[in-house]
């Protein structure tokens, strides 16, 4: 009969607890955890503050007596397991009720300490009693206690990545005022700059006071005022910090354990670390990422469900292996679903990647015809020439989280851009369209493999101010609402007849709405022996780009916050008179 110890609970501590006793009925299984809760719902914590989820015991997946009676588990909470004897095999536990201290011994050992929220020693902190941190139960009940029993009508939010994101949506919803406060130029790391304009937008549209590029240098007022970097003071009645999270380690310190260089317990294919007998699973461990095997953590509790589940089928000789992590993910902001998977270009990158192309499409998420279809972005990532899909990322206010699974899948499928035109995907005019959204990416990725160039709305404006000649082939009256810096307008219906407008002595560039006309264009002008390059994703990419799109009202005439779209509106006044 084996002895085997668990450290920590939540996703990954207590899926291990339990996949362990269905394997195995004989096993003594110790499950350690130092705070009062082993199984709670972290994904929901933001909410329950928002008062979107009313009942608090909702987000208790499981009780401690609850997990003890069924899978026969010794469970000791409020248990702190301080040191590990590698050697010896054997821990050393702090109960924190009695202040008791012992040594347990193990046969097997899994660590699951998970992370600690980000803290730093920012003058003035110490001396607020109005900034919190969310992490687990406690916090929760602490921030939702001061927000129902004080009132507060401003908060600032550190940090824009997930729970800074829908800490800013909840505290909104409880008409708060939110100041939220990125160190970074956009929110939400998983997705590309110009993706995460798409939802600046929308924060800003919801009332957030969204402050990007600057960060807190000091808290002044026992936490009442918040000065930025930039000089910048705001009141403040609350404070979330969301900065990011440390890996828990000083458990693995004590066993001599290999560390990455962010801190995170290095493990292999089979969550074993450097000694023997000891795993760990969850935001502590550093694995692989799936396509490339680069080192990754990533702090999502589906892959801690997945990892744990392995661990206990390796203890007990089930050959189960790790294939890798995609860090899939996707979170609700106000009325949009954000949502990604695989690799984004920034991270491709910095890896030193250079052999990928990315394309965007904005289809609607079901057929237009029917009255829900609404809006997409799609961004999809893929290997050159191999057309490997390796990443994608979606917005939208319905259908975009499926989108992203399947692609997922496709990329844990090892398929190519040209898979995704051959999925025959479910389709009726309620969900989806007879070419559904991936499809589509498909496609268009695909045209790239076989010839048709395009550029990026990124490089646009310095192509043009390079001498690239720029064809907008959308309608005179979409043209003279807004247009690209330097564009020339030629109707796609008109450029059969007008052919020789276009100059011979220049790169041309087409760009139109969304992409699909730039297309036809770019299809028509190759087969006239006119070389062409599509704008990929039109003019709404270079307007959400750009951010702070905004309809003057008296005008309807598109306007950027900073740089500028052309704006025809006098030409089109005239044009109407």
């Amino acid at each position: 009969m084996k002895k085997i110890l668990i450290v920590g609970g939540v996703a990954g501590g207590a899926t291990a607890a339990a996949r362990l006793r269905r394997l195995d009925e004989k096993s003594q299984i110790i499950m350690f955890e130092r705070g009062e809760y082993i199984s709670f719902a972290n994904c929901g914590l933001p909410y329950y503050i928002g008062n979107v989820i009313e009942n608090r015991d909702a987000l208790l997946v499981q009780t401690v007596e609850g997990m003890k009676k069924r899978f026969n588990l010794d469970i000791r909470n409020f248990s702190e397991v301080v040191s590990i004897d590698a050697e010896k095999m054997e821990v050393t536990v702090n109960n924190l009720s009695t202040g008791e201290t012992y040594v347990e011994k193990y046969d097997e050992l899994i660590l699951s300490p998970g992370a600690s929220p980000i803290k730093p020693p920012i003058t003035g902190i110490a001396d607020a009693d109005n900034i919190f941190t969310l992490r687990n139960i406690p916090d929760t009940d602490a921030i939702k206690s001061f927000v129902d029993t004080k009132n507060p009508k401003e908060a600032v939010v550190v940090g824009g990545g997930f729970i800074g994101i829908e800490m800013a949506e909840n505290l909104s919803e409880r008409g708060v005022k939110v100041h939220l406060v990125e160190m970074l130029n956009q929110v939400m790391a998983p997705i590309d700059f110009e993706m995460a304009q798409i939802v600046h937008k929308h924060m800003v549209e919801k009332g957030v006071d969204l402050i990007l590029g600057d960060g807190v240098d000091s808290f002044e007022e026992n936490g009442r005022v918040v000065k930025l970097k930039s000089g910048r003071k705001i009141n403040s009645d609350i404070t979330i910090l969301s900065i990011g999270i440390r890996p828990e380690n000083e458990l693995a310190k004590s066993a001599g354990l290999e560390l990455g260089d962010r801190g995170h317990i290095r493990v292999n294919e089979n969550f074993e670390t450097s000694k023997p007998h000891i795993y760990a699973v969850g935001d502590a461990i550093e694995t692989q990422g799936l396509i490339y095997g680069e080192a990754s953590s990533i702090a999502l509790a589906s892959p801690a469900n997945r990892q744990a589940r392995i661990v206990a089928d390796r203890i007990n000789g089930i050959d189960s292996k790790y294939k890798g992590v995609l860090g899939t993910s996707v979170a609700k902001v106000f009325d949009l679903t954000v949502s990604s998977t695989g690799y984004n270009e920034k991270k491709l990158k910095n890896m030193g990647k250079n052999d990928f192309k990315s394309i965007h499409i904005h289809p609607l998420s079901n057929a237009g015809y029917y009255p829900t279809a609404r809006p997409l972005d799609l961004k999809l990532i893929f290997e050159i020439p191999s057309g490997r899909v390796l990443g994608a990322q979606a917005i939208g206010e319905v259908g975009v989280e499926k989108r992203i699974d399947v692609i997922a899948t496709a990329i844990a499928a090892k398929m190519t851009v040209r898979d995704l035109q051959e999925l025959e995907l479910s389709y009726a005019p309620p969900f989806s369209s007879a070419k559904d959204p991936v499809n589509m990416a498909g496609y268009v990725a695909s045209n790239i493999l076989d010839g048709i160039e395009a550029v990026s709305v990124m490089e646009i404006d310095d192509i043009v101010e390079k001498g690239g000649y720029l064809i907008d082939v959308r309608t005179v009256g979409e043209f003279m609402a807004g247009s690209m810096p330097g564009a020339v307008n030629i109707p796609l219906d008109e450029l059969r007849d007008r052919l020789d407008e276009i100059p011979k002595d220049k790169d041309i560039y087409i760009n139109c709405q969304v992409g699909l006309r730039g297309y036809l264009a770019v299809r028509i002008l190759k087969n006239n022996g006119i070389n062409a390059v599509n704008v990929d994703g039109g003019y709404k990419s270079y307007r959400q780009l750009k951010f702070g799109v905004e309809e003057d009202k008296t005008e309807n005439t598109p306007t950027l916050s900073g740089i500028a779209c052309t704006d025809n509106s006098d030409v089109l006044k005239k044009k109407k008179s």
